[in-house]
């Protein structure tokens, strides 16, 4: 399936977001993953809940990493992210693993589905908590979502790190160009936004093999 050109908000917020990372995209590609380990767990929850009959939306999906891992377990994939360096990335590696069900186009989480289409899973791996507004995107996304589909997230909580290091840290990488804006989120808060739009969450789940886990995975159906 070939790439369909990409529509981009232009709002300011995500004009900003895309030049962040597409100044990080090489970087990022070439990063070590922190806990390899809990990423296979996370990994292996998201496989279960897949099925070859699945059309998937993955947003905010980076380099692809992800995606390529999951493309095979579903009918079709389309995963997008706001930066074109990010999905630059990822179709050289679609490229050297051809995957004729995985698509991956430039688009921001509020214009990633277009109107009319509908996903029986919706994922969000490590992207909620740099949107400006998590309530409006997840009331753009969900009407996205079937009746009885799941939106399945795995998301950075600041507020359950060490106060030095969302209050000082993190400050100070952001004044100097190191760090995007975050959202100030702990586990209850980001629950409570998808019920706020009528999802119902059933798992909470910390993965992380080593450290403390600030990133819970949240698996939350829609009605119907």
């Amino acid at each position: 399936m070939q790439p369909t050109t990409p529509t981009l908000d232009t709002s300011p917020a995500a004009a900003a977001a895309a030049r962040f990372w597409n100044r990080f995209a090489r970087r990022y590609a070439a990063a070590k993953m922190a806990d390899p380990a809990g990423y296979d767990v996370t990994i292996r929850r998201v496989e279960a809940l897949l099925s070859p009959e699945h059309a998937v939306l993955e947003v905010g999906c980076g380099t692809g990493t992800t995606a390529l891992r999951l493309a095979g377990r579903t009918r079709h994939l389309r995963a997008v992210d706001v930066s074109d360096g990010m999905i630059g990335i990822a179709r050289e590696k679609l490229a050297l693993q051809p995957m004729p069900q995985l698509q991956f186009e430039v688009a921001t989480v509020e214009r990633a589905a277009a109107p009319g289409e509908r996903y029986d899973r919706i994922l969000a791996f490590n992207v909620l908590h740099l949107l400006p507004d998590l309530d409006a995107a997840i009331a753009t996304l969900s009407p996205a979502l079937v009746p009885g589909g799941l939106f399945i997230s795995k998301t950075p909580c600041l507020r359950d790190l060490n106060p030095l290091i969302t209050h000082v840290a993190v400050p100070i990488m952001q004044a100097v160009g190191l760090a995007p804006p975050f959202l100030r989120l702990n586990a209850g808060a980001l629950r409570a936004a998808f019920e706020r739009q009528g999802l119902a969450v059933e798992v909470v789940e910390r993965h992380a093999t080593r450290g403390r886990d600030f990133r819970p995975f949240i698996v939350a159906r829609k009605p119907g």
